[in-house]
């Protein structure tokens, strides 16, 4: 599933085309995703212009002028592409279309941006603006991990007296938003912390490392466009390039880049850990 750096990614090269343009048609080719697609999707979305394009977690936000915001998550295989505009250093044409070509939206610009996801485990709603904080996938989520409200004292605090291990509390919405199984594999590995430790042995200091290389893992994770493992792909079609940076993702077996030691694999809640038995502690 993609995650923060991903739908980051995607929202920055959407942001050229979409924000400030006229969506000229919106072609909705079938009911629904995950769940049923919004009551009249097509022409509240025809004719509206894009004020602005927004991510909270894992969700992109377009704000449009008739006072509605156009919420999509990618979901597991989701991808959002851009044909007929200039992106980055290449043109890229109006493909013909595909199997699961969902959404598609033809803008004033020339541009046409289709929500392609083959498992249809993504979701597209619409929803007042000035109430898009209470909509049911975004009211409850914790603060962003490259915000202000993110840092040292707060993850502290939501982690003390808690039994549950340092990685389950990181991958938990309600405290922190956005991180994924990759991401916070990756950071735990930086600030040299085991997933495996519970989350009320973290000391503050072991806290502030721990934000430190949150934050810096996704910025990184950013700048390469993020992580193509499977369906994911950039808004201009191209792959993200930060799987090649991995320290211990995947890597089971593998050496730590560090100090050398066999990275291991653990399975918690049913995903895979990865860290360095060796350097986290």
């Amino acid at each position: 599933m993609p995650e923060l750096p991903e739908v980051e990614t995607v929202r920055r090269g959407l942001e050229p085309v979409l924000a400030g343009h006229v969506i000229l048609h919106a072609d909705v080719r079938r009911p629904d995703l995950r769940w049923p697609f919004p009551p009249g999707l097509a022409p509240r979305l025809t004719g509206a212009r894009v004020e602005s394009l927004g991510r909270r977690s894992k969700y992109l936000l377009a704000g449009l002028d008739r006072g509605e915001t156009l919420i999509v998550h990618l979901g597991m295989s989701g991808r959002i592409l851009v044909s007929g505009a200039q992106v980055g250093a290449f043109h890229h044409p109006h493909p013909a279309p595909e199997k699961h070509d969902h959404l598609v939206l033809d803008l004033d610009g020339g541009a046409r941006i289709t929500l392609n996801d083959a498992r249809r485990f993504g979701a597209v709603d619409l929803w007042p603006s000035d109430a898009i904080g209470g909509h049911r996938l975004l009211a409850g989520l914790g603060p962003e991990p490259l915000g202000n409200g993110f840092d040292a004292p707060y993850l502290a605090g939501r982690m003390a007296g808690r039994l549950a291990p340092v990685k389950a509390v990181l991958l938990d919405q309600r405290i922190v938003a956005g991180l994924g199984n990759i991401y916070v594999c990756e950071a735990l590995w930086r600030a040299r912390v085991s997933p495996l430790r519970l989350a009320r042995d973290v000391g503050p200091g072991e806290a502030e490392a721990i934000v430190a290389a949150v934050r810096g893992v996704l910025i990184d994770a950013i700048d390469a466009g993020g992580s193509s493992l499977r369906d994911y792909r950039r808004a201009d079609g191209e792959l993200g390039y930060f799987q090649h940076a991995f320290a211990v993702y995947g890597r089971e077996g593998g050496a730590c880049p560090r100090c050398g030691t066999a990275i291991a694999r653990s399975v918690q809640s049913g995903r895979s850990s990865f860290h360095c038995p060796g350097c986290q502690s």
